[in-house]
């Protein structure tokens, strides 16, 4: 998977069609060797490696694997609404980001504090989840879980580009 990371510290570049191609045959296959990109392009393998090389160095793009989560023997995903009292948001959800099942935590504005999502194993691992680990988080007012009954869209090879 091909995922944007905007940095501060780094000059954004300009991507050309020869870039937005490369970035669409990775998001296709991030481990395609760049001799079968340089085929399907009609371009030199070192052009591929230097453009790769440029687009990672900039922080305009970086390969990633992505875990499925039901082939890692999880069941369950919930999104979850967390309510701070006594504690900084930002202390509790950095504390809440060291769970092992918790995959996203969001500082939010809103109704809640924070919005995270999890995994459980099924609805024990959930209940223990939800009372021993999340629960008792210090500064940890409310949990609002929200049991996924169908994901219906689920796109983590999501990027702002276009192929060409």
């Amino acid at each position: 998977m091909i995922n944007p990371t905007p940095s501060a510290r780094v000059v954004p570049i300009d991507l050309d069609e020869t870039d937005q191609a490369i970035i669409g045959l990775l998001r296709q296959d991030g481990r395609m060797p760049y001799r079968a990109i340089a085929r399907a392009l009609d371009v030199a393998e070192n052009t591929v490696r230097a453009r790769v090389r440029r687009m990672e160095e900039s922080d305009t793009m970086r390969v990633v694997a992505v875990t499925d989560i039901e082939a890692a023997g999880y069941s369950m995903l919930l999104a979850i609404g967390v309510q701070v009292e006594g504690r900084p948001p930002e202390q509790v959800a950095r504390e809440l980001a060291t769970v092992a099942e918790v995959f996203s935590v969001s500082v939010v504005v809103g109704a809640q504090d924070i919005e995270i999502l999890v995994v459980a194993q099924d609805q024990a691992a959930l209940n223990e989840l939800i009372r021993d680990k999340l629960g008792a988080i210090p500064g940890v007012r409310r949990l609002t879980p929200a049991l996924a009954l169908d994901v219906l869209k689920n796109q983590p090879d999501w990027v702002p580009f276009h192929a060409a």
